[in-house]
């Protein structure tokens, strides 16, 4: 009898699990302004969401990326910034900024 500990998944179903809901506050913003296409950002990104090809092209996948800022850290020209989650976020998302707040809304 074969015994597995923790779980064993399909090849490729990780892209179907969209962790980018487990960002730790901030997400990357690619200024796109002085990039010399040095692939350093996406060879650094853990998660291995970092793209591009060209000068100016690279961009993170948010629906994977945790915000590790690793990205920005070894950029050579700065041309990543890390920003607070909250002001990406889209204008019709509701954002609490305590709990009291929640729960004044809540319906239970």
């Amino acid at each position: 009898m074969k015994i597995t500990v923790g779980m064993v998944a399909r090849p490729s179903t990780s892209w179907a699990n969209k962790t980018g809901s487990w960002r730790v506050g901030t997400r990357p913003r690619f200024l796109q302004d002085k990039c010399n296409a040095c692939d350093l950002c996406a060879l650094s990104c853990p998660e291995g969401c970092v793209f591009g090809e060209a000068r100016n092209d690279y961009h993170a996948d948010l629906d994977f990326c945790k915000g590790c800022g690793n990205c920005a850290e070894v950029c050579p020209v700065n041309d990543i910034e890390m920003v607070p989650e909250e002001k990406s976020l889209p204008q019709d998302w509701i954002v609490f900024t305590d709990e009291q707040e929640f729960k004044s809304m809540s319906t239970a």
